[in-house]
């Protein structure tokens, strides 16, 4: 990846959505003068309570280049003193490749205090690049039927979540079915599957007829998996999980799948990879219908 160079910076304290908007044409127009190619191919909308914050900016600093983009981060914090909005401004500048010229991206992390984290749609709306798709990366596990939730599903193409980060599986699935028919939704935890899915469907016509799956990795992973089979054979299947941070063995009825090759993705190779994605993806509402 090529180096990533800070070019502008700005910080307030409760400031006003007109107040970000003009010192965000600032920067703009300070980069437009040092020759900078200032681009956009999507908004990119995040929901990052404070516990996800670190590891959150470290895979949108991984991603930044694949996808320039206006990155609206919002950080909600309830019980902070008073409401209101802190923000941090700044854009990013990536060198092309053979050219002395670089392409610029923004990043508009806002900090919520007190009740404005019941209604962020308001304060992000204006904030949006109009005409251009937006997605939203919601982490942890989304309050669904929650105002916050709500408003910000009805503002955004795609919701991209990671179901490794909720408790109680399987039981969100339910909820989370509930809103395919408002926006298409990516599962980083169904991203991690990929290698083995396809391994396991190499398998055929043998796996047919498999009557119990043994998942060692997290219980998103075991369930997504038992899930899929379930919904491509139209059958009850089994489902015995074995804790592991990452997916490392599948069994069936016993017998041991084949490990698939390549390496497991990066956190930022794997988001990147869901900004492409505009569609609903049938195969993947099938298996989350299926593991409830």
């Amino acid at each position: 990846m090529a180096a990533t160079m800070g070019v502008e910076r700005w910080e307030g304290t409760d400031v006003s959505v007109g107040e970000i908007e003009r010192h965000l044409a600032d920067l703009r127009s300070a980069v437009d003068e040092g020759g900078m190619i200032r681009t956009s191919v999507l908004t990119h909308l995040a929901w990052v309570p404070p516990e996800w914050e670190e590891r959150a900016l470290e895979t949108l600093a991984g991603m930044a280049e694949r996808h320039p983009s206006r990155t609206i981060v919002l950080v909600p914090q309830p019980d902070a003193g008073g409401n209101g909005i802190d923000a941090t401004l700044w854009l990013n500048a990536f060198p092309l490749p053979d050219s002395g010229r670089r392409v610029c991206s923004e990043v508009i992390e806002l900090r919520l205090r007190g009740s404005l984290c019941r209604s962020p749609a308001s304060i992000a709306a204006p904030l949006l690049i109009a005409d251009l798709p937006v997605f939203l990366r919601w982490r942890g596990q989304p309050p669904f039927g929650q105002q916050q939730f709500e408003e910000l599903v009805d503002l955004v193409q795609r919701l991209i979540v990671d179901s490794t980060e909720w408790p109680r599986l399987p039981a969100p699935y339910a909820q989370l079915s509930a809103i395919f028919h408002r926006a298409a939704v990516s599962d980083i935890a169904w991203a991690r599957t990929t290698r083995w899915r396809r391994q396991l469907a190499s398998m055929w016509p043998e796996i047919a007829g498999v009557r119990k799956i043994r998942v060692t990795g997290t219980a998103a992973q075991a369930h997504l998996l038992a899930g899929w089979l379930r919904s491509r054979f139209e059958k009850p299947i089994g489902l015995e999980h074995e804790d592991s941070e990452r997916l490392i063995g599948v069994e069936l009825d016993g017998e041991a799948a084949p490990f698939p090759p390549g390496d497991p993705p990066q956190p930022s190779d794997v988001l990147s990879e869901e900004l492409d994605r505009f569609g609903r993806d049938p195969v993947y509402e099938a298996a989350v219908g299926a593991t409830v």
